[in-house]
């Protein structure tokens, strides 16, 4: 039997916010993997960080680098302050477990991009850290993405058959026989905060200012006839392809409230076109837009199974934890990305181990 306890670390697509997770686990072989949510946080990264964090993708390698640091910094404070307020034995820590931010994602070219330098943030916590969790599976072949399925069957296959998380992406996971299937459906709440900044809101909430709209039938024949969605998974998608095929069909200076309830509506429809199709009798449903009470009535309006919203901290800081147990299972020497949802040519021991010395 192996114990760890890891500090996971999410900072996701929608930049909301950064989730710690500290966590638990307890790998037996004769039974399932098991973990104890000791303590969480959510940290809004400030202001002049996020606006360049939201800018990167056009930065030169140099402006890059530099903030590969100054986010490594930021995530080194943030442990640490954790570490500090939940009065937490750092020695017992056996390593923080970082997404980082995602930059570029094109596995086709064969590369991914997630800053927040291990390096810094090891040095700065004194503490081990894991990293770079997608660069192996996309030299292996594989999209790199998604990752937290082995977590959906490996902590929680007893709440639910599937697995939705909406978070600036929807994806899902199920399984097809004895194999996990999981990819990305649509984008999710990515397109809708972008609407609802135009109102000067940060998100929607609960999706009120879309529930006071009209659907554009046209615009949502036009987000549904979108090439991605017929093409079969292992896919992935990025921030690339919503800002060159989904953004310019949107209006962001006008008719606000009738293109968030058009989105929504589009949203709901691809994601229980999926989730149909799959057969599925119950959905575990997580990430920020599971706490959208009108986006998740309309995916119920469509799906013909159940959808389960689980508790707050599960929702909340699910992929926290799952990246903590992707830093567990490296730790473990078990494979953390699995071909069957990556498309890699083998399962393998995806990210980059820093020590603190």
């Amino acid at each position: 039997m192996s114990n760890y306890e890891i500090i996971g670390l999410m900072s996701g697509t929608s930049m909301d916010g950064l989730d710690i997770a500290h966590v638990k686990f307890d790998f037996n072989a004769d039974s399932n993997d098991s973990f104890e949510l000791l303590n969480t946080d959510t940290v809004p990264i400030p202001d002049e960080l996020l606006q360049k964090l939201m800018d990167a993708p056009n930065y030169s390698v140099a402006q890059l680098l530099m903030l590969d640091k100054e986010f490594g910094r930021f995530l080194a404070d943030s442990v640490t302050k954790f570490i500090d307020q939940k009065k937490i034995v750092k020695n017992s820590i056996n390593a923080i477990a970082s997404h980082g931010q995602t930059i570029l994602h094109q596995p086709n070219n064969g590369f991914t991009l997630q800053i927040g330098c291990g390096s810094t943030l090891s040095y700065l916590t004194d503490i081990n850290v894991i990293n770079d969790f997608r660069t192996k599976d996309i030299v292996a072949g594989g999209q790199g993405a998604p990752l937290v399925p082995i977590g959906d069957f490996g902590l929680f296959s007893d709440l639910a058959e599937g697995f939705l998380n909406i978070g600036g992406f929807a994806n899902v996971s199920f399984k097809n026989d004895d194999s996990i299937v999981a990819y990305d459906i649509c984008p999710g709440n990515l397109p809708l905060n972008k609407l609802a900044h135009a109102k000067n809101l940060e998100y929607d909430k609960n999706g009120e200012l879309a529930k006071s709209g009209e659907i554009n039938f046209f615009l949502l024949d036009l987000l549904n006839s979108l090439d991605y969605y017929l093409l079969d998974g292992p896919k992935s998608l990025g921030t690339e392809w919503i800002e060159e095929f989904y953004y310019p069909k949107l209006k962001f200076d006008k008719e606000i409230e009738n293109n968030l309830r058009t989105v929504v509506e589009h949203t709901a429809i691809q994601i229980s076109n999926v989730l149909n199709s799959a057969h599925l009798n119950s959905v575990l449903v997580t990430g920020g837009g599971a706490k959208n009470g009108f986006l998740v009535e309309r995916i119920q309006h469509y799906f013909n199974g159940e959808l389960i919203l689980p508790e707050q901290k599960i929702i909340d800081f699910k992929e926290a934890i799952v990246f903590a147990y992707l830093g567990a299972l490296y730790l473990d020497k078990r494979p953390n990305a699995l071909s069957s949802v990556t498309g890699a040519q083998k399962n393998t021991i995806g990210g980059v181990f820093h020590l603190p010395g």
